[in-house]
């Protein structure tokens, strides 16, 4: 029997997807429970040559402070210098942190549409739908 992606994985937004006209740091998300990660981001619209960018932090409790950036060693796939409109990306987390979170950073003009899900996938107990 086939296993069904519904019943086996478990999709956390991080940033709801609004329009963004400030750097923000998205809710926690906790990976207890799962052996793997994947950041989808999702852009709109841009106003105003609006030019943001979109990282992943990682941390092992949910102080805000201790969050740190996820180095590169730990992601597999790029995200773009500058988000572009209407467009999906994705990033996988292979790192050992229990917490993640997406954070878009304004650099310059004036707002971007975009959001940004977790998929949480390998879960140590099926299903979990």
């Amino acid at each position: 029997m086939r296993k069904d992606s519904y019943s086996n994985v478990s999709v956390v937004a991080s940033l709801v997807p609004a329009v963004q006209a400030a750097t923000l740091k998205g809710s926690t998300v906790d990976l207890k429970g799962f052996n793997s990660a994947l950041m989808i981001v999702n852009t709109g619209a841009i106003v105003s040559a609006g030019d943001f960018v979109m990282t992943m932090e990682e941390s092992d409790t949910t102080t805000d402070g201790d969050f740190t950036t996820v180095a590169a060693a730990d992601v597999i796939g790029t995200l773009p210098a500058t988000l572009v409109a209407s467009t999906v990306y994705r990033q996988a987390y292979i790192g050992s942190k229990r917490y993640v979170r997406a954070v878009i950073t304004k650099t310059g003009g004036t707002s971007i549409a975009a959001g940004a899900v977790f998929v949480k996938g390998m879960p140590h107990h099926e299903p979990v739908a």
